[in-house]
Parts: structure tokens; C-alpha cells; sequence
């Protein structure tokens, strides 16, 4: 009794020591002692500008949508970071304060970072979805609605969970921005895979996580959005997972904007924000009417 008094305060602690990124709600999903596997990180978690670092505590920032706007669609928003770090800000609460404007509900996934332990973001990822999925009715969403969306490394996790993940607990569309997609130096992110995989990782390794050879009918639809400036992770790496899509039937849209850099996200000084918001609440609308 003692043990379960203690745990039940000790979470409560930690709800209330949540960081305040101007989410409505804070819900803790698990750390390294009661998650499936750990990802062997003991230091504490650092922020530093809103770039988090030596995350062992899964958590999910829900973003309510604006109720005379709400879709009952629900987006789980995977900041990148090289898996290396959580870049929260432009690719996580930003975003997600602009999703829930345009009545989409969002969980922005603060996730464990791998540390070598491959398995550890994907199942911070399913898990997330999960419970998406289990709270449709506190969140008023659509269980049938929740999709995925991933920046750079946060791409490659949300492409991940896409093809990885049990098919009936697959994100129901994937929304991926200049996402890291191959372990091919040349169409990939090398330092992006070393984290995630270990630098010891071989070939196979690397060619199991390159997921444009992933690819199956169960994929769900997905949206790709690029810049041809992008000299931090190339293009051609989603082009590759784009034929992909296609080669599998999958329903798929890819725009690839003739300027920019990597990591724009919500960038104001971005010269196609609008054009790119535009195309995805174009896309979203089009798969809620499906």
C-alpha cells in the first residue's frame, strides 16, 4: 500500500512539474522503469531553448481544437532532433497552437531518445497514438481519425510507425515534413541512423530502416513536404518512399517548394508558410471526407 501511495504521489509531482509549453493538458505515458524497454539514459533531462535532451520521461502536450472549427481529427506531432534531441518549439507546440486554430486536436510527443536503443522511440510513438485512440471521447475526437505527423528524424519515426507499427494500431495518415527516410549517406541523415541505430549498426541494419523498402499496402495515405534547398536531408530520400507509396496503391502527395532550408516548419521567414498550410489543411480536409 505504501509503494502505491508513493507511486500515485510521485506521479502527481510530476504532472505538476509538467513543462509549460501552453498545452491544455499534460499526459505522462510512461519512463524508462515502467516502459517496455529503456533507452539506459540515468543523467536528467535537460531543456535548453526548448531543445530537449536525455529524455527518459514519454509525454504527450495535448493541444485542443478549436471547438466551432473542430474536424474530430487528431494529429500525434513528432518534433525532430537527429535522435539526438527533441526540438519542441517550430516542429512541436508551434505547430500544434496553429493545428488546433484550424479545429485539429494535437499530441505533441515528447519522446525518448533512442541512446542506441532502436526500439525505444517507436513504441513512445505507438504508444502515443494509443492513447489518442483511448481518450476520443474526453478529447472529443474521431478514434477512426488520429494520424501521425514527423519532422526530419521525427519523420523517419513517424514513417516508422507507419510501417512498423500492428496494423490496426497504424496512424490513419501520415503528414511527414523534409523527413529522413533511407540510411543511404547519399538520400539520408548518417548522424540521424548512428543515434538511433548505434554506430556499429551495418548495412542490413540501415537497409531495414529505409523505409522506402518498407512500403506495403497496409502504409497508410501520406503527404510529403520538401525543400529543394535542403542540404541537411535530400529530397530524393522522400522521392524514394513517394514511388514507394505509389508502386503499393498507397494514396499519396508530395510538394517539393524551389527554396527554403531544412527544419522550416513554422518559420515566418519561410517564403511558402502559407503555401504549405494551404496544401495540408487541403489534404486534411480531403481525408476527413473520405
Amino acid at each position: 500500500m505504501k509503494r502505491l501511495v508513493f507511486a500515485a504521489l510521485l506521479m502527481l509531482s510530476l504532472e505538476a512539474f509538467a513543462q509549460d509549453f501552453g498545452q491544455d493538458r499534460t499526459i505522462t505515458i510512461w519512463d524508462n522503469s515502467s516502459a517496455p524497454h529503456s533507452n539506459g539514459v540515468t543523467a536528467q533531462e535537460k531543456n535548453e531553448n526548448d531543445v530537449i535532451t536525455l529524455v527518459t520521461q514519454t509525454q504527450l502536450y495535448i493541444y485542443e481544437a478549436d471547438k466551432e472549427k473542430a474536424t474530430g481529427q487528431s494529429i500525434v506531432v513528432i518534433p525532430g532532433g537527429g535522435y539526438h534531441c527533441v526540438c519542441i518549439e517550430y516542429e512541436g507546440y508551434k505547430m500544434a497552437k496553429w493545428l488546433s486554430s484550424q479545429g485539429i486536436t494535437c499530441g505533441v510527443l515528447k519522446y525518448r531518445l533512442p541512446n542506441g536503443h532502436r526500439e525505444v522511440p517507436l513504441e513512445d510513438a505507438i504508444e502515443a497514438m494509443r492513447t489518442m485512440r483511448k481518450m476520443s471521447k474526453e478529447l472529443n475526437i474521431d478514434p477512426a481519425k488520429v494520424g501521425i505527423m514527423g519532422f526530419s528524424a521525427g519523420g523517419h519515426l513517424a514513417a516508422s510507425a507507419s510501417n512498423f507499427a500492428p496494423i490496426d494500431e497504424r496512424p490513419d495518415f501520415a503528414i511527414l515534413f523534409y523527413p529522413v527516410i533511407t540510411g543511404d549517406p547519399a538520400t539520408g541523415h548518417r548522424p540521424s541512423l548512428d543515434h538511433l541505430l548505434g554506430h556499429t549498426a551495418t548495412d542490413y541494419d540501415r537497409a531495414m530502416y529505409s523505409l522506402d523498402t518498407r512500403v506495403t499496402k497496409n502504409t497508410p495515405p501520406t503527404l510529403l513536404l520538401l525543400s529543394d534547398y535542403d542540404v541537411i536531408v535530400p529530397p530524393a530520400g522522400s522521392a524514394l518512399y513517394y514511388a514507394a507509396l505509389k508502386k503499393h496503391g498507397i494514396e499519396a502527395s508530395m510538394r517539393i517548394y524551389p527554396g527554403g532550408f531544412h527544419g522550416w516548419s513554422m518559420h515566418l521567414d519561410f517564403p511558402y508558410l502559407e503555401d504549405w498550410q494551404a496544401a495540408v489543411m487541403d489534404w486534411l480536409k480531403k481525408r476527413n471526407n473520405d
